[in-house]
Protein backbone atom coordinates (compact mmCIF):
# COMPACT_ATOMS: atom_id res chain seq x y z
CA UNK A 1 0.00 0.00 0.00
CA UNK A 2 1.06 3.47 -0.84
CA UNK A 3 1.74 5.80 2.27
CA UNK A 4 -1.34 8.14 3.10
CA UNK A 5 -2.52 10.19 2.30
CA UNK A 6 -4.24 8.81 -0.91
CA UNK A 7 -5.35 12.20 -3.34
CA UNK A 8 -8.18 10.72 -5.80
CA UNK A 9 -8.82 13.04 -8.49
CA UNK A 10 -12.28 12.99 -10.91
CA UNK A 11 -12.82 15.99 -13.92
CA UNK A 12 -16.61 16.24 -14.32
CA UNK A 13 -17.44 18.20 -17.62
CA UNK A 14 -21.70 19.30 -18.06
CA UNK A 15 -23.01 21.15 -20.65
CA UNK A 16 -26.58 22.73 -20.45
CA UNK A 17 -28.21 19.24 -21.63
CA UNK A 18 -26.65 16.00 -21.82
CA UNK A 19 -25.04 12.99 -20.04
CA UNK A 20 -21.61 14.64 -17.94
CA UNK A 21 -18.42 12.41 -18.83
CA UNK A 22 -16.88 11.42 -15.42
CA UNK A 23 -12.82 11.02 -15.91
CA UNK A 24 -9.46 10.59 -14.43
CA UNK A 25 -6.29 9.99 -15.65
CA UNK A 26 -5.31 6.19 -16.91
CA UNK A 27 -9.25 4.85 -16.38
CA UNK A 28 -12.36 4.36 -18.94
CA UNK A 29 -14.62 7.62 -19.02
CA UNK A 30 -17.98 6.71 -17.16
CA UNK A 31 -21.44 8.88 -17.91
CA UNK A 32 -23.60 9.66 -15.45
CA UNK A 33 -26.75 11.23 -15.69
CA UNK A 34 -29.57 12.51 -13.05
CA UNK A 35 -31.17 9.12 -12.09
CA UNK A 36 -35.16 8.86 -12.68
CA UNK A 37 -36.12 10.32 -9.42
CA UNK A 38 -34.95 13.54 -10.05
CA UNK A 39 -36.16 13.56 -13.89
CA UNK A 40 -33.18 12.59 -15.24
CA UNK A 41 -33.46 9.09 -17.91
CA UNK A 42 -32.61 6.50 -15.72
CA UNK A 43 -30.13 4.77 -17.85
CA UNK A 44 -26.93 6.11 -16.62
CA UNK A 45 -25.10 5.84 -13.79
CA UNK A 46 -26.00 9.12 -11.27
CA UNK A 47 -24.26 10.32 -8.68
CA UNK A 48 -26.53 8.82 -5.96
CA UNK A 49 -26.13 5.26 -8.05
CA UNK A 50 -22.25 6.23 -7.92
CA UNK A 51 -22.40 6.74 -4.11
CA UNK A 52 -24.52 3.39 -3.36
CA UNK A 53 -22.04 1.41 -5.52
CA UNK A 54 -19.06 2.88 -4.07
CA UNK A 55 -20.17 1.58 -0.37
CA UNK A 56 -20.97 -2.43 -1.96
CA UNK A 57 -17.71 -2.08 -3.88
CA UNK A 58 -15.80 -1.28 -1.23
CA UNK A 59 -17.32 -4.39 1.23
CA UNK A 60 -17.06 -6.71 -1.65
CA UNK A 61 -13.46 -5.52 -2.05
CA UNK A 62 -12.60 -5.63 1.45
CA UNK A 63 -13.66 -8.68 1.95
CA UNK A 64 -11.37 -10.47 -0.94
CA UNK A 65 -8.47 -8.78 0.97
CA UNK A 66 -9.78 -9.92 3.93
CA UNK A 67 -10.58 -13.41 3.37
CA UNK A 68 -6.78 -13.95 1.36
CA UNK A 69 -4.89 -12.52 3.79
CA UNK A 70 -7.03 -14.73 6.52
CA UNK A 71 -6.45 -17.72 3.57
CA UNK A 72 -10.45 -18.31 4.15
CA UNK A 73 -11.74 -20.22 1.01
CA UNK A 74 -14.78 -18.91 -0.73
CA UNK A 75 -15.99 -19.29 -4.49
CA UNK A 76 -18.61 -16.13 -4.79
CA UNK A 77 -19.34 -13.63 -2.84
CA UNK A 78 -22.79 -11.43 -4.28
CA UNK A 79 -23.63 -8.50 -2.71
CA UNK A 80 -26.70 -6.31 -2.79
CA UNK A 81 -26.45 -2.58 -1.22
CA UNK A 82 -29.07 0.05 -0.97
CA UNK A 83 -29.25 3.36 -0.07
CA UNK A 84 -32.23 5.33 1.24
CA UNK A 85 -32.25 9.05 0.40
CA UNK A 86 -34.09 11.07 2.53
CA UNK A 87 -35.12 14.75 3.55
CA UNK A 88 -33.26 15.32 7.31
CA UNK A 89 -33.66 18.98 8.42
CA UNK A 90 -34.65 20.15 5.20
CA UNK A 91 -31.78 18.64 3.44
CA UNK A 92 -31.28 15.57 1.22
CA UNK A 93 -28.84 12.92 2.46
CA UNK A 94 -28.16 9.43 2.56
CA UNK A 95 -29.88 8.03 6.02
CA UNK A 96 -29.03 4.44 5.35
CA UNK A 97 -27.28 2.09 3.78
CA UNK A 98 -28.65 -1.65 3.82
CA UNK A 99 -26.14 -4.64 2.12
CA UNK A 100 -27.32 -7.68 1.75
CA UNK A 101 -24.31 -10.26 1.02
CA UNK A 102 -24.59 -13.75 -0.44
CA UNK A 103 -21.73 -15.36 0.27
CA UNK A 104 -20.86 -18.79 -1.27
CA UNK A 105 -18.34 -21.17 0.45
CA UNK A 106 -16.57 -24.77 -0.07
CA UNK A 107 -18.12 -27.79 2.16
CA UNK A 108 -16.03 -27.95 4.90
CA UNK A 109 -15.44 -24.35 5.32
CA UNK A 110 -16.53 -22.91 8.90
CA UNK A 111 -19.49 -20.95 8.29
CA UNK A 112 -19.04 -19.08 11.94
CA UNK A 113 -15.72 -18.18 10.81
CA UNK A 114 -17.38 -16.75 7.61
CA UNK A 115 -19.53 -14.86 9.29
CA UNK A 116 -17.05 -12.93 11.33
CA UNK A 117 -15.05 -12.44 7.80
CA UNK A 118 -18.09 -10.87 6.06
CA UNK A 119 -19.16 -8.47 9.49
CA UNK A 120 -14.91 -7.28 9.63
CA UNK A 121 -15.29 -6.52 5.99
CA UNK A 122 -17.96 -4.17 6.41
CA UNK A 123 -17.13 -2.67 9.69
CA UNK A 124 -14.14 -1.28 8.58
CA UNK A 125 -14.88 -0.55 5.00
CA UNK A 126 -13.26 2.62 4.04
CA UNK A 127 -16.10 4.19 2.04
CA UNK A 128 -18.95 3.36 4.88
CA UNK A 129 -16.82 4.58 7.78
CA UNK A 130 -16.51 7.70 6.02
CA UNK A 131 -20.31 8.32 6.49
CA UNK A 132 -22.67 9.41 8.78
CA UNK A 133 -25.76 7.22 7.59
CA UNK A 134 -27.04 4.31 9.21
CA UNK A 135 -25.70 0.98 8.15
CA UNK A 136 -26.76 -2.99 8.14
CA UNK A 137 -25.57 -6.12 6.93
CA UNK A 138 -27.68 -9.22 6.76
CA UNK A 139 -25.91 -12.07 4.94
CA UNK A 140 -26.61 -15.26 3.88
CA UNK A 141 -23.46 -17.96 3.59
CA UNK A 142 -24.26 -21.19 1.55
CA UNK A 143 -22.32 -24.36 1.13
CA UNK A 144 -22.06 -25.36 -1.81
Amino acid sequence: MHPFPHRYIVNAVVRPVGDVPLAAEGMRVIESAPPKEFDGPGNQWSPEGLFTASVADCFVLNFRAIATASKFAWTNLDARTQGTLDRVDGKMRFTRFDTHARLTVPAGVDVERAKKLLEKAESTCLVANSLTSERYLTMDVVVG
